[in-house]
């Protein structure tokens, strides 16, 4: 390449159409034949497969109830990736916004969640028009990931109660050493059968990854810790006694309760909620281009995560 297009290209300024068109239109500009459709629906049976269990256990670890993951699954999901900048990614509920989604419920409660949630949308989709997105993709790695260990800690400490089935005569504290404390004082009343459901899901979804990495070792896990707790009748709880079951219809849309001083209160969650977001996403596209040799538009995905919140 000469210097000067190497020039050329470098001054070169990207068109609102390089920034913003969704990913499916430029497939179909690109071409898309049956090939391609065979290998999408395939891919999207896996992640569909995948995120059915995993959308309910992130809303159950978050404080609210299942279906509450389920919508967020489908709805969320299917807008990211149908308007997202990333041919390769798919959206859907991330473990990363346990933590905060669970404060959030606990200081303001699931409305407060929602408006935090939309709030966080609008800010997602001013940074992409603003063009932040090109750097936030530049925060250093080692900050990501020990932002992410730490919550996977927390996350790990969050779900010990139910994996071991104890029963806890007083509300399980949020903060981490207060929360050890008091699983360790209700270790005693740990059962059995729990443990038992928990050490052979983890199990099967070990070493399916090991030995047959291409099968959905999660949905499999389910599905074995269901048919066995239903055939043997073991006492630990399910979905079903615990939450009363799960719809078969989304809601009806509705607006979130808003008043200024709830979105007053709520700010500081919504721009944590932005900026995890645009973090995860924007990271998760560089790896996808990493594999794939292709470039994402990190704008046109934080409009899309925007959109979909």
């Amino acid at each position: 390449m000469s210097i000067a297009a190497t020039r050329a290209r470098q001054t070169h300024q990207p068109t609102f159409a390089e920034l913003y068109v969704p990913k499916f239109l430029t497939v179909l500009r690109e071409g898309y034949g049956f090939s391609d459709f065979r290998a999408d629906v395939l891919s999207g049976l896996t992640v569909a497969i995948v995120a059915l269990p995993l959308s309910m256990a992130i809303a159950i670890a978050s404080g609210v109830t299942p279906d509450r993951g389920l919508y967020t699954a489908v709805v969320g999901g299917f807008i990211v990736s149908l308007l997202g900048g990333s041919r390769f990614q798919v959206g859907g509920p991330a473990g990363a916004f346990i933590v905060l989604v669970a404060l959030t419920v606990e200081r303001h409660g699931v409305d407060g969640v929602i408006l935090a949630t939309a709030m966080a949308g609008i800010f997602l989709i001013m940074a992409g028009l603003l063009r932040l997105g090109t750097y936030i993709k530049f925060i250093p790695y080692p900050v990501t990931v020990g932002f992410t260990s730490g919550i996977a800690v927390i996350i790990l400490t969050s779900q010990l109660k139910d994996l071991l089935g104890i029963t806890l005569s007083e509300k399980e504290p949020g903060e981490f050493i207060p929360k050890i404390e008091a699983l360790a004082r209700g270790l005693h009343t740990a059962t059995a059968p729990a443990i038992a459901v928990a050490v052979v899901s983890i199990a099967i979804i070990v070493i399916l990854r090991r030995l047959r990495p291409q099968w959905p070792g999660i949905l499999i896990a389910v599905v074995a810790a269901a048919l066995a707790t239903w055939v043997l009748s073991l006492p630990v709880e399910t979905i079903g006694t615990r939450f009363g079951g799960i719809p078969r219809q989304l809601p009806h849309p509705t607006w979130p309760l808003f008043s200024f001083a709830k979105a007053q209160a709520v700010l500081p969650d919504a721009i944590a909620f932005a900026l995890l977001a645009a973090i995860e996403s924007l990271l998760s596209a560089v790896v996808a281009d990493g594999m794939t040799g292709r470039r994402h538009r990190s704008n046109c995905e934080l409009v899309a995560q925007g959109v979909a919140n």
